[in-house]
């Protein structure tokens, strides 16, 4: 029997690029990947709490997190950025003040910023949200 490998090391580099791009001793390698962990779910659980969307889907495709000494900023692809953008700099602002309280961060800046996804039914996280929404209703 051959060896069991993830595929997703195969493709990164030529056709998925890394969700997280930052560099960290050895010794603050955990630290820097629960603090990743810390922030996509801050920001998942924000969409789902206060999210208004008629079929109940975030949209929410990717979750890019780029870190430098001073700046941490996260980028998030959504299909469906609407309610975010309705009220833009309020309740993202709101988003960033959450991040910040958890994650203890007081030296360095966050910076959010949010994509829409060109075709969001193509891309499987989000119909894998949708799916899961009808499947609840």
């Amino acid at each position: 029997m051959g060896q069991k490998i993830n595929p997703l090391g195969f493709r990164l580099g030529t056709t998925q690029s890394h969700d997280s791009i930052w560099f960290a001793q050895p010794t603050n390698y955990s630290e820097n990947i629960q603090e990743d962990k810390k922030i996509r779910d801050c920001i998942k659980n924000y969409i789902q709490k206060n999210i208004r969307i008629s079929s109940g889907v975030e949209g929410i495709g990717q979750i890019k997190i780029q870190k430098r000494i001073d700046l941490i900023q996260v980028i998030i692809y959504m299909g469906f950025p609407k309610f975010l953008i309705e009220g833009k700099s309020q309740k993202i602002e709101e988003l960033q003040t959450n991040m910040q309280k958890k994650l203890n961060c007081v030296n360095r800046k966050l910076n959010i910023a949010i994509v829409k996804v060109a075709n969001a039914y193509k891309h499987p996280n989000i119909i894998a949200e949708f799916i899961a929404g009808t499947i609840k209703e």
